[in-house]
């Protein structure tokens, strides 16, 4: 019986820091959401700048894609 109880009182105590970590999760505010739109945004730039290049250098060395 004192074993059932144990494992009983474990489990409550293990769903309710379950429940409290759940419930402390960051939430993002209106600047996080903007910074994370412009990461975006640079690696997109930073990609077609990437594919430029690229064009570039095989026009400069007459290769053809």
């Amino acid at each position: 019986m004192m074993k059932l109880a144990r494992n009983v009182s474990a489990a409550l105590v293990m769903s309710a820091l379950l429940a409290a970590l759940a419930g402390c999760q960051k939430q993002e505010g209106p600047a996080e959401k903007a910074g994370k739109e412009v990461d975006k945004a640079a690696e997109k730039v930073g990609e077609q700048v990437e594919k430029a290049g690229e064009s570039i250098k095989d026009a400069a060395t007459g290769d053809k894609k």
